[in-house]
This record gives structure tokens, sequence and C-alpha cells, in this order.
């Protein structure tokens, strides 16, 4: 960026700031005079006309800021002057922001107030980004850069925030994972194979004052080659789209790759981008496939989550977390970004793209489309392989995953440390002896978010089904035996799990090495769910 270029940015900066333009301010405008209707709910349905009715009763600067940016309205000379005061209208045409019409002053680019939580803590932002179809009444182009999203705010809360020196955000966007990541890391790379988003990732970290960030071209892991990284973070284009000249490929969400191939190409390329210890979490898809793959490449037949876990087989140093937490089959799947790119169903442009995507997923044999989360670490040389694979269908509290993930890692590290956890796969019936002996000496308390349910049939006293319900996480409700609720009821870091096991069997009269085989594989899973945590140090 050229002085001049940064200089009108900061006078930008300090229009903003004087007009409040906040996400908080904006839902307060939203809510004042507008009566009944919720203006704010009608925004997230894609329906302008309420948030304009409420904002034009208001002669803020916030508001006429919002109607130019976010909602595409026209406005006056003195209203644009009256809110950019320093910059002017000179300065806000110098830097792309607006152009002039025969009915007054229209946005050219779209600046979003944005408030994020982050494992840091709170912070307000302004994202610069292209008009969306909110404020265009117009299916975007296919070189559109995406401003905040469903999928960036989802990655952002799952980020673990710790200490780095250098961080990698690979396929930037407008640069929502590098501010985050520049609020615990040195130095951050953010690359985009977009020289539209990569402008305009710097435009938004420049308005922010943020500048520790560096931006280079190119696709995946090419301009980072020989590198590597604390951390990495990524929301890539990972939509599966027909590679057929008649669909359009989004450059924000389209990567260019058969199926599921950008998310593969991401997790496959993390090992030789992560220092040791080094962190990647990533948002993708994965195929579930029916038959071969075309193309040459064999694939996974049935179970999306052991596909990805055969594209880790290559990457020995990895230890992996995969949770999916939604599948779609082709049809949903394709009704999904169809409707992304602006078309709406019973025309007859969306029935060719759906079509198409259909005749895709046949010829593939794909017959369902997963979404989920990756977490991967490069492990300490010698230690267990620890790799996990699993669909978790719980009620799922976003802002909390970043801490959830934290404490689990820490967790069943402690397990490993203690010799009490094999690896291998995570937890399970196929730790060895050793490992079972080991785990009888940790200590465990139970974790606050933890409850029990119990359910009866009418007029029995004992329970037919015990749940412990998890209140944070991902939300699981585990069925528990008698015995296995017990344990966890008592776990309050006081005595080993080997001690409360055999006090449960003098209980149950019931062999205590016996019940041991039964509950030591159940309380490493409750480790790797977060709601036994083993305490350090006893």
């Amino acid at each position: 960026m050229t002085p001049e270029f940064v200089a009108l940015v900061a006078q930008l900066r300090h229009d903003l700031t004087s007009a409040d333009y906040t996400e908080a301010t904006v839902g307060r405008l939203l809510a004042l005079g507008a009566g009944r209707i919720d203006a704010s709910a009608a925004l997230k349905r894609g329906h302008v006309t309420p948030a304009l009715r409420a904002l034009h009763a208001r002669s803020s600067a916030a508001a006429v800021l919002f109607r130019l940016f976010r909602l595409g309205d026209t406005v006056s000379s003195d209203e644009l002057a009256g809110a950019l005061r320093r910059l002017g209208t000179a300065g806000a045409e110098a830097l792309g922001l607006v152009q002039h019409g025969a009915s007054g002053w229209r946005a050219t680019l779209d600046i979003s107030p944005h408030a994020a939580t982050d494992s840091v803590g709170s912070v307000d932002w302004w994202i610069v980004s292209d008009l969306g179809e909110l404020a265009t009444g117009a299916p975007v182009a296919e070189d559109h850069v995406l401003g905040v999203g469903g999928a960036s705010i989802s990655l952002s809360r799952q980020l673990l925030a710790r200490a780095s020196r250098r961080t990698l955000d690979l396929g930037c966007g407008s640069g929502v994972q590098a501010l985050h990541a520049s609020r615990y890391s040195d130095f951050v790379v953010a690359t985009d194979i977009s020289d539209r988003a990569l402008w305009l990732a710097e435009f938004t970290c420049a308005l922010n004052e943020v500048t520790n960030v560096e931006f280079r071209y190119g696709s995946l892991y090419e301009p980072v080659a020989g590198e590597r990284f604390d951390a990495i973070a990524s929301n890539p284009p990972f939509v599966i789209t027909p590679r057929d000249h008649d669909v359009p490929g989004y450059e924000y969400r389209d990567g260019g790759l058969v199926g599921d191939g950008v998310t593969k190409a991401v997790i496959r390329g993390a090992q030789a981008h992560l220092t040791v210890g080094g962190v990647a979490q990533m948002l993708g898809n994965w195929e579930y496939r029916t038959s071969p793959a075309a193309e040459g490449d064999p694939g996974q037949l049935g179970d999306g989550l052991a596909r990805v876990a055969a594209w880790l087989d290559d990457c020995p140093e990895l230890d992996a977390w995969v949770i999916e937490r939604e599948r779609q089959d082709p049809s949903e799947y394709a009704e999904t970004w169809i409707r992304d790119g602006g078309l709406r169903p019973g025309t007859s442009a969306f029935n060719s793209l759906h079509a198409a995507w259909l005749d895709d997923f046949e010829r593939r044999g794909v017959e369902a489309v997963g979404f989920g989360y990756v977490l991967l670490r490069r492990r300490q040389p010698g230690a267990p392989a620890l790799r996990r694979f699993e669909t978790a269908s719980g009620v799922l509290g976003e802002e909390g995953l970043a801490a959830h993930f934290a404490g689990v890692l820490d967790a069943v590290d402690s397990l490993v440390a203690a010799g009490a956890l094999a690896g291998s796969g995570g937890p399970g019936p196929d730790a060895v002896p050793d490992q079972d002996f080991a785990l009888r000496g940790v200590y465990v308390e139970r974790a606050e978010d933890v409850t029990e349910e119990r359910h009866h049939w009418p007029g029995d006293e004992q329970p037919t089904v015990l749940l412990l319900r998890q209140g944070g996480g991902f939300g699981r409700a585990i069925s528990a035996s008698p015995a296995l609720s017990g344990l966890v009821g008592a776990a309050d870091g006081e005595l080993p799990v080997g001690v409360l096991n055999d006090a449960i069997a003098q209980l149950l009269e019931v062999d205590a090495s016996e019940l041991w085989a039964e509950l030591a594989p159940e309380i490493r899973e409750l480790v790797w769910c977060g709601m036994l945590r083993p305490i350090a140090g006893q």
C-alpha cells in the first residue's frame, strides 16, 4: 500500500470510530423505531426493507454508513460528507469505496462492523469485502470476495490461540482468520489464490491497525514452500463442485480440484509445514462413496471419516482429531450451494446446475457429503499416535470450542504421560494391560458441565436409562452403567480411579477386576469427551 493510501485508511478509521460504527450500535439502531418488526432477524433472512425503514428514521453517522456499505442504499452528498467527516467524499472515492450516480452515492465495497470473541477475548473490527447479494440484489460474481460468514466465525471460535511465533492463514479471503491469528502470533502469513482477496485482506488489516501480517499470492502451500509454522488456520475453498465448464466456480468456495480434493490437499500438506507441537485447524467436506472413484482415485468406500483417515496414512508425524458435524445427501448438498450462488429453486438455471451436480455425484459414486472440523498436531518424536474420528450430533456451543479442544488435548496428553493411553487411534478396548494398570493410578475430576439424567419406567425404583450429558463442548450424551455413573459422581480428584473402581465393585458386589476391564476404556472415552479431567501432580 502506498503512503497516500495508508493515510486515507487512517482517516477512514477515524471516521468509523467517531461514528461508533460497531455491531452493537447497529443492532440498537435496527431496534429503534422498528415497531413490532424485528429488522435484524429480517436481515438474517435476506430481507433489507425492514432495516432500511428503521435506519431511514435515524440520522446518525452509523445509520448512514450501514445503509451505504451493508444495505446497498443510495445516500446524498450531505449524508456521506456528514458520516465521513475527515475522509470526505473525495477520499472515499480514492479508496474505491463509493461512486456517484444520478440519484446519489452508492458503495462499491462492503465495510461490515464485526464483534468477535475468541480465546484471547472480545474485539470490534471492520471487515472489508465485496458487496453481497443483500446490497446488490443480484447473484455474486465468480471472483467475489466474501466477508464474515458462518464458516469463518465457526473456525475462529475453534482456534486454540496459543502463543505462536509464526502462524499461517491458508486461503485468507477477506482476512478474518488473519485478524484472529494476529492477536496471539508474532508473525502471520496470509495466502490466497485471489489477488483481489489479498488486497481486501490487506485493506482490512490496515483499517484495524494490524501490522504483523504478510500477504502472499499462490495456491495451497505453494507460497510457503519449505517453511514451518506453530499454527495453521484454514477455511479453504472446500465446496465440492462439478468440474464442468457450464458450472460456475466461485473463488471463495471452489478450489478447482475434483471432489473433496482441496480438503485432502490441505490435510496432507500440513505435516510438512508444522513445527513439532504445532497445530493446524480447518473446516472441510469429505465424500461418502459407494463405488470406486473415477479419475484414478480408488477412494474409500462407504465411510467418509475412514476416507479422511486414509489421507493421513502418509502423515505418520501427525495426530488427528476429526469431528463430523453434518452429513447431507447429494441433492441437499447441491441445493445448498446453488442457492448460495444466488439462484432460486424452480428456475431453469437452478434446475440445470442441480442436474450437473447430481450427474457428477452419480458418476463418482458419491452417496453423501460430510462437513466438519479437523485438528492436526505434529507430535513430539517418539510419542504415540493419537487419532480420533467421530460424529458429534449434540447441541454445539461453538463459543467454547477452543477451550474444549485445548482442555481435551491437555487431558489426553496427561494420560499419555502417565502411560495410561496407548495412542494409535484414541481410547478403546485395544489398550494393553500395562496401560490399564497405569490408568488405575490416575486422579480425575468431573467437568463442571456434566449432569446426569435418569429415566425410569413408571413405578420402577431403578432407572432404565442413565445418561451423562455435557453442557459445553459438543453437547454429548453418553449412556452409562450404574458403575460408570457412580465413578463419575465420585470423581473429585481425591482418589485414583483404581481405588474408586474397587470401592464401587464392593458396593455392587461384583468382581473388581472384571469391573475394571469394563470401566477402563469408558474412562478414557470420557477423558476424550472432556467429561473427566486428569489432575496434574497427583
